[in-house]
């Protein structure tokens, strides 16, 4: 794990980066099944409910960040499984209880936190480096987002991280534990390798009729699972985009309700100087800093020029003092009110009086101001045109699934109905079984794990009836009929003897040669004998290229107080090893800047199990209920109380 983080900072960084700052993507309508259920609460935390919506949102949200990351590299299917999706609900239910905990020990984030943590985002700044306001209501519009609603959910996430932060400072290795691992990890032992191998053996295994049948009745090599040919049909928001149609009416319609949308609020620059005061400050303090602020204000308005000068020496703003106080361009909501309200009412060029804040009092300068704008209306045609057409393409695949749902579901024994209502085409699958086949492409619906399941339900399988309409993507859905099943059976004896006699002879000469293994194994830990023994080798956790991983494991497991030291291992099909350490060795020198970064990373692994230990508690507190089976075979009600 520790070597993954070294060589993949780059990709670590990048992930961390997604987590403070979700991925701008759209996401199609929710599942249609679920939005039909009266409930549709999978758990609670603290009495508030994660709904089945919230949940698929944050699994499509999850794969949408992970597509990013690994491009071509990304499957689907990664996340098709009861681990994974668990794994997201327990993600979502450790925010929930960390964002309590927040609220409970009243953790703010405050507007100069907020402002700093969004402007030093990357994917927000133009090509001169500076935050790009108009970027930043793009990439917000394009998730359904305002730039309100966006800094509320980061505001709590930035708490959520103080409480994190709170718990993982904790966290600490005693230079007693990372020596010792560090030198459990230089460790060089000298070894030797004694083999039993299989085949030798093989000549000594007599096999019987007895002995094949049992095998075969046994194993479970030669089952075949049982197959499935269907028919299936699939709607999806192509099928219904040439029916939409966006007029001019419409476009400036929209734009004439949405202007403010399209242009940006106005911008001030300003520069500031800061006497800060601490909130727990006396009276004598606060007098001091303010005294200190009016003489600042005093030099300022004989000698304005003097500002960037006097904040470099002065000003207890660390960001912006070494700028000369410059702040860069904000709008309103983005600075504290009392600084904000000053701000926006001076002119350009212009000096303010004192303003006080809580962090202290603030001498501030308007260095530039941007007048608000709104883009015409031919500028933004094509992107209003877009939305309209998405909305109301929402709708109309919304009506379109109503009939696809409802028609399968109501002639139940063909497709043939709804491919003609709607115009779709019936597609035919064969070889299908219960679990997804990973060696087919994304693209193959009809692999689908939720499909599957509805295809091999009684229902469909044993009265031949449609499925339910399948959500198997954001505006994808799939329904199909069985057409021809055939049971699970096992391959006849006869047609698989050759493969079985095969089998019993690998399986009884690795037997033999594991016995004959432990057996020299103990001769030799009574008494030290080197005869057979291969030629010696230096292995250690960075060197063990050419040795079994298995012989390996066991090398470095050997208990070596006494040397030479003897350690078995079970090589299974291939028979059984024995290693022979002779010696054990430090590397001369110490890598002083490898065994820091060892113990930051042992620090880091132990603030981890803090902060899982930290979140079971909060979850204990909170009393959190699963209310609906994650993993496969699971039918009771999950509770933490």
């Amino acid at each position: 794990m520790f070597e993954f983080i070294r060589t993949h900072q780059r990709l670590m960084q990048f992930l961390l980066l997604l987590i403070i700052f979700p991925s701008f993507a759209f996401f199609g309508m929710e599942s249609y099944t679920s939005m039909r259920e009266s409930t549709n609460a999978v758990a609670k935390v603290d009495g508030q409910e994660i709904t089945q919506q919230e949940w698929d949102a944050a699994q499509r949200e999850q794969m949408e960040r992970f597509r990013q990351v690994l491009g071509n590299q990304f499957d689907s299917k990664m996340f098709d499984t009861p681990e994974a999706k668990r794994d997201i609900l327990d993600n979502m239910i450790a925010q929930r209880v960390l964002a309590g905990e927040a609220r409970h020990n009243q953790l703010s984030v405050s507007n100069q936190l907020l402002q700093q943590t969004i402007g030093s985002m990357a994917a927000l700044k133009g090509a001169d480096g500076k935050f790009d306001y108009e970027r930043y209501r793009a990439l917000l519009a394009a998730q359904g987002l305002t730039p309100e609603m966006y800094e509320g959910r980061l505001r709590q996430d930035l708490a959520v991280q103080q409480v994190n932060a709170a718990i993982q400072t904790t966290a600490f290795a005693p230079d007693s534990l990372a020596k010792r691992l560090s030198e459990l990890g230089e460790q060089e032992r000298e070894v030797q390798q004694l083999s039993f191998k299989a085949a030798d053996y093989k000549s000594q295994v007599k096999v019987t009729d007895d002995m094949l049948k049992s095998y075969y009745e046994r194993s479970t090599q030669f089952n075949v699972p049982e197959r499935v040919k269907a028919e299936y049909v699939v709607l999806t928001a192509d099928a219904v985009a040439s029916q939409i149609n966006v007029s001019d009416a419409d476009i400036k319609s929209y734009y004439e309700q949405n202007k403010s949308h399209y242009g940006t609020p106005e911008q001030r620059r300003a520069s500031h100087i800061l006497i800060a005061v601490k909130k727990d400050a006396t009276d004598a303090e606060k007098t001091a800093a303010k005294e200190k602020a009016e003489k600042l204000l005093e030099t300022l308005r004989k000698n304005p020029q003097q500002f960037a000068d006097l904040a470099k020496k002065n000003s207890d703003d660390p960001g912006s003092a070494e700028r000369g106080g410059d702040l860069d361009f904000f709008s309103k909501g983005m600075m504290v009110p009392s600084f904000e309200d000053a701000a926006f009412k001076l002119k350009q060029g212009e000096l303010s009086g004192l303003v006080q804040s809580d962090y202290g009092y603030h001498i501030i300068k308007v260095t530039a101001i941007k007048p608000a704008t709104v883009k015409t209306l031919d500028e933004v045609k094509g992107e209003i045109a877009g939305e309209i057409r998405k909305q109301l393409l929402a709708k109309k695949f919304a009506e379109t699934a109503d009939v696809f749902n409802n028609t399968v579901y109501e002639q139940s024994d063909s497709l043939k109905d709804v491919a003609d209502k709607l115009k779709l085409k019936i597609e035919t699958a064969d070889n299908l079984s219960r679990q997804s086949n990973r060696a087919l492409p994304a693209t193959a619906l009809y692999n689908n794990q939720k499909f599957l399941t509805a295809l091999f339900s009684d229902d469909a399988l044993k009265n031949k009836r449609n499925t339910e309409a399948v959500e198997v993507a954001p505006n994808i859905l799939i329904a199909g009929r069985v057409v021809d099943y055939k049971p699970a059976s096992k391959r006849p004896f006869e047609e698989v003897k050759a493969q079985v006699h095969d089998r019993v002879v690998a399986t009884e000469a690795a037997a033999l040669a594991k016995k004959a293994g432990e057996a020299k194994l103990a001769e030799l830990k009574a008494k030290d004998d080197a005869a057979g023994f291969g030629a010696t080798q230096v292995i250690s956790r960075a060197k063990s290229q050419g040795v079994n991983p298995v012989v390996f494991l066991a090398a470095m497991k050997a208990d070596t107080s006494k040397l030479p030291a003897y350690a078995g291992a079970d090589l299974g099909d291939q028979g059984y090893g024995i290693v022979r350490v002779v010696k054990t060795m430090q590397p001369s020198g110490v890598d002083n800047a490898k065994r820091q970064a060892e113990k930051q990373q042992i620090t880091a692994a132990l603030a981890q199990e803090e902060t899982q230990a930290y979140i079971e508690t909060l979850k204990q507190k909170a009393k959190v209920q699963i209310l609906r089976p994650v993993h496969a075979g699971s039918e009771s009600t999950e509770s933490t109380e």
